[in-house]
């Protein structure tokens, strides 16, 4: 059954709350692509910091602080290793997941994709028995199903 006018679900107003503060994001995610040498290796070596000192303050060897800068540059580097290297360093670790697009553009793609399938496959069969609907009642029934899709457990499963 629709929701009346004017509500708004709660995964809904969660998107939106997300997607305003994904807008302010998405700046900084285009221009914080790491250093060609790893964000670690750069701040470490700004601040005139030798891998021994580094792996002193981490309480491990040299050879660990080269491998921790390894695995930063090849994508590999553990989330936790990150954030107590940057803790040594005196830097604080800012993760997010920024999408894309906004998640209510997201849901409403998917919710129009897996519609227009629905709706499509119910359209074909009356064409068969020449029940055919008119365009606007189509068009009618497309934009309900895509309000009934778009915040029901289920969207993004592919059947």
């Amino acid at each position: 059954m629709p929701r009346p006018a004017g509500t708004m679900s709660a995964r809904r107003a969660a998107r939106r709350s997300l997607d305003r503060r994904f807008n302010a994001l998405r700046g900084f995610a285009q221009q914080s692509t790491p250093p060609r040498g790893g964000w670690l290796r750069a701040i470490r070596q700004a601040l005139g910091m030798s891998t021994s000192d580094l792996a002193e303050r981490l309480g491990v060897n040299q050879t660990t602080v080269a491998r921790i800068e390894a695995n930063e540059r090849s994508g590999r580097v553990q989330l936790d290793t990150l954030a107590r290297a940057a803790d040594a360093l005196g830097c604080d670790i800012v993760y997010a997941l920024i999408p894309r697009e906004p998640l209510e553009m997201r849901v409403d793609n998917r919710a129009r994709e897996v519609a227009v399938k629905l709706v499509s496959a119910v359209d074909h069969s009356m064409a068969l028995e020449d029940q055919r609907v008119s365009a606007s009642a189509a068009h009618d029934q497309l934009r309900d199903q895509i309000e009934r899709l778009r915040d029901r457990p289920g969207l993004w499963r592919d059947e």
